[in-house]
């Protein structure tokens, strides 16, 4: 699977160990975050990644700010992404499961490597179940379109 990467400074250290992780697991990263700890903009780094994973490609991404949800509001402004903030395997493997979230998000301020690292393998295990959960998936599609 080709997975692409995103952080600002905050979470640094973490994307490189969920890269190595990634790695391990014998998937492809590309890494569009920072690679250096100077303060830079999380909503720079979020839409680059959203932009690239909306365009085909990636098969998914993985976003890391400091919290995680500053990047991820910023990815869910491009059209088609469905950003999801994770700070647990549970809720990684249902907003896969359930809403077919294509970019997983956590804060490196909140999560420790260990934890990072069940979250993601939970989220890249799962798979949509689709059927109702594509019906909620065509009603926001349906929002987005209304959008100007």
């Amino acid at each position: 699977m080709k997975i692409i990467i995103a952080n600002d400074h905050a979470a640094v250290g973490l994307k490189f160990q969920v890269m190595d992780y990634l790695r391990e697991l014998g998937h492809d990263v590309i890494n569009l975050g920072t690679d250096s700890e100077e303060s830079c903009h999380y909503p720079e780094y979020g839409e680059k990644a959203a932009r690239a994973v909306a365009a085909g490609e990636a098969d998914c991404g993985i976003l890391i700010c400091g919290t995680g949800a500053g990047i991820s509001i910023a990815a869910n402004k491009v059209k088609g992404i469905r950003a999801a903030v994770c700070s647990d395997p549970a809720t990684a493997r249902l907003v896969k499961e359930h809403n077919n979230a294509n970019i997983l998000a956590f804060g490196a301020r909140i999560v420790g490597t260990e934890l990072a690292k069940d979250i993601v393998k939970a989220y890249l295990e799962a798979e949509f179940l689709g059927g109702k959960h594509q019906t909620r998936i065509d009603m926001i599609h349906e929002i987005e379109s209304r959008q100007r």
